[in-house]
Formats: structure tokens, C-alpha cells, sequence
């Protein structure tokens, strides 16, 4: 060892005696620096203590926030959830709706191609027409001029008895008539009757659609000459019931007098499509030599689509309450006569029908168009 290391002894200093006064004040300095070591440690504790509550306190707060971040995240997540399950099956339904439009017009498109192909076997039938023979009369049109196409209806007006309907030639006076209402009839010696006026409505067609068919079991039978047409029907029968010349049983034979064509009804279908498909044939209708024909598809019209309305007649008058006091004749003529003179509101009369009490009769409208323009004649149906 080095001289020069310092040594440092440690001697157990004895400690004075507890009974003697140094060793109560020595054990008293003691226990006092003990209470100070016990109280600074005390005061320790409790920063720590405090510490570790406010680090306790920060945590809870932390994991408050953190419990509502999850709970926040977690409704997120649900709702984000939800609506995606919901625009899933959104997705879905369109899906399925868009399948079922696909659908539907693949049927529509199915039907219009059946559709097409039917009016494109129609348009064959239409340009097999029968033929007819045309030629210019030496009358002129105007370009704008274009052909319509027109029915004439036939309207049966069933009439109750002691009625009249009146047909005036101006629209203003049958007007007149009506708005009088009643009208007392002068029949002479002092006598007179009361009849009311009523306007006349009648049931017209507005719209009619006809879907056209071609018959089966039907064929049309033109350029055919002049002759005895009970002769020309059997002719035709005979011809078109051998199987030599394509025909079969025969139906029934009708004359188109109008259109002085034939249309030939067979028993079974398919003979008549054979037929018009050679179109033209050769008939011996008499003894001499044969006649060139021509076949076609025959047409049934069916009325796919029918619109009425009711139509007031501008013209036409239907009296009401005429008693059957005298002959019919003479009662008709006095009221034509009541309702000729314009000093009772009447005028000129195109038509007069009457029936009397105890009678039925009907009138036939004709030649009525569609907003009641025109009433051209009526007629009397006894039944």
C-alpha cells in the first residue's frame, strides 16, 4: 500500500445510556430525525400518489375517448354496413328489374317480328289483288286531291208509339223547335194537342280498327267474263272440286255482283293457299274454249278496336205525347203542316214520320256523318 492512502476509521461511537438524560435527549434527536425521514417520505408518496392519480385521471379520459372513437367507429361501421347491404340490394332489385325488361322485350320483340312476318304475308295478299280494268274518262283533279275512305251507316232508331221524328232542311229551325219545347197543334173545330220536342241522339262510330286474316280455307276468283252466273258458279265449282287441278271439296259458291268476282269456300284448309300461290288458272267455262282466271288470297276482316259517341242530329226533331185521336194519315199530316209554318217557329220539312199510340215502328238513319251533319233519309220498319 501506498503511504499516501488515507484511511478512514470507523468507530462505534457508544451511544450514552437510555436512563441517563444525554441518551433520552440523544434517542428523542433520534426519533425526531426519524419522524422527518417518515414525514418527507410521506410527502413523497402523496406527489406520487397525486401523480398517479392524475396520470390514473388521464388515462380514464384517454380511454373514454377512446371508447367513444370505437363506439363512434363501430356505428360507422354499421352504418356503412347497412348501406351497403342496402345499395346491394338495390343493385339486386335493378338487377332483376333490368332481367325482367330484358325479358319483356325479347317477348316484344319476338311479337313484332311475328308481327312483321304476318303483315309481310299480308302485303303479299295485298299485291294480289283481283285485277281490274281502268280507264281515263277524260275528267281532271287537283294534285291535293286524295281518295278517303267512307262508310255509310245504317242506324235503326227504334220509335215508341205516339211519337214523330221531323227532319227540317235548316239546322235552325229544328234549334227553334227545341228551344219552345212545347207546342200546341191546332187539329181545327176547337180542338188542339200538346207535344213536347226532344233532340234525337244517336250512337256513332268514331274509331273502328279491323285486323284483316287470311282465310284458310277461302280463295277470290276474278278476271271472270259476262255470263249466266248460276252457269259460270258451277263451272267454277266443278273446276276447283278435282284434285287434278289442285282444288278439293267444295263448300260453298257466292257471286260478288258488285265486284263480279267469286269467292270459293272449300271444306278443308290449305287447298286455297295452294291455289292462289299459282295465281292463275285455266277454266273451261264454255263448250268452245278455256278461260284464264286469276286466284287470290280471300281476307276476313275482324274488328279489333271499336269507339262510339253519342251524337246529337242538328236537324231531326223527335216529337212526344201525340195522342191517337183521329186517322193516322190526316194526324200526320196536320202536324207536318203545324211544323211547315214559320209562324210557329217551323219551316221547310225534308221528312215526317209518325207512329201512333199502340204501334211499333223503327227509322232508319242513313248517310249520318260522324258529328251529325247530315241526316240524308228515314225510313219506317213496321215490326
Amino acid at each position: 500500500m501506498s503511504s499516501e492512502e488515507d484511511f478512514s476509521l470507523v468507530m462505534d461511537v457508544p451511544q450514552p445510556s437510555e436512563d441517563t438524560l444525554e441518551g433520552i435527549q440523544a434517542l428523542t434527536a433520534n426519533y425526531k430525525k426519524k419522524h422527518e425521514q417518515l414525514i418527507e417520505e410521506q410527502k413523497d408518496l402523496a406527489a406520487r400518489r397525486d401523480d398517479r392519480r392524475e396520470m390514473a385521471q388521464e388515462f380514464r379520459l384517454r380511454t373514454d375517448k377512446l371508447t367513444q372513437s370505437l363506439e363512434e367507429d363501430k356505428r360507422c361501421h354499421k352504418q356503412k354496413l347497412e348501406n351497403e347491404k342496402a345499395r346491394m340490394n338495390l343493385l339486386l332489385q335493378e338487377e332483376a328489374d333490368l332481367l325482367r325488361a330484358i325479358q319483356e322485350v325479347q317477348r316484344d320483340l319476338e311479337e313484332e317480328e311475328a308481327q312483321n312476318l304476318h303483315l309481310r304475308k299480308q302485303t303479299n295478299v295485298f299485291t294480289a289483288v283481283p285485277e281490274r280494268k281502268v280507264f281515263f274518262n277524260g275528267a281532271t283533279g287537283k294534285a291535293t286531291d286524295t281518295p278517303a275512305f267512307e262508310m255509310e251507316p245504317r242506324i235503326v232508331y227504334p220509335m215508341e208509339g205516339g211519337t214523330a221524328l221531323v227532319t227540317f232542311e235548316e239546322e235552325v229551325v229544328a234549334r227553334k223547335i227545341l228551344e219552345v219545347m212545347k207546342h200546341q197543334v191546332d187539329l181545327g173545330a176547337e180542338c188542339s194537342i200538346t207535344v213536347e220536342a226532344k233532340p234525337v241522339h244517336l250512337m256513332l262510330p268514331r274509331v273502328v280498327e279491323i285486323n284483316s286474316e287470311v282465310c284458310p280455307r277461302r280463295i277470290l276468283i276474278s278476271n271472270l267474263p259476262k255470263m249466266n252466273t248460276d252457269t259460270l258458279l258451277n263451272k267454277l265449282e266443278i273446276h276447283f272440286s278435282k284434285s287434278k287441278h289442285g282444288g278439293g271439296e267444295v263448300d260453298e259458291c257466292e257471286m260478288m255482283r258488285d265486284s263480279w268476282t267469286v269467292v270459293l269456300t272449300f271444306v278443308k284448309n290449305g287447298i286455297a293457299k295452294d291455289l292462289a300461290e299459282k295465281e292463275f288458272h285455266e277454266v273451261r267455262l264454255d263448250e268452245k274454249k278455256k278461260h284464264r282466271v286469276r286466284v287470290t288470297p280471300f281476307l276476313n276482316g275482324n274488328i279489333r278496336n271499336l269507339k262510339t259517341e253519342m251524337t246529337v242530329c242538328p236537324r231531326t226533331v223527335l216529337l212526344t205525347g201525340i195522342p191517337a185521336i183521329m186517322e193516322r194519315e190526316t194526324l200526320q199530316d196536320l202536324l207536318e203542316i203545324h211544323f211547315q209554318k214559320s209562324s210557329t217557329g217551323g219551316g221547310e220539312i225534308e221528312a215526317f214520320l209518325y207512329n201512333p199510340l199502340g204501334q211499333q215502328a223503327s227509322a232508319l238513319f242513313t248517310g249520318v256523318s260522324q258529328n251529325g251533319e247530315e241526316e240524308k233519309k228515314e225510313e219506317e220498319e213496321e215490326e
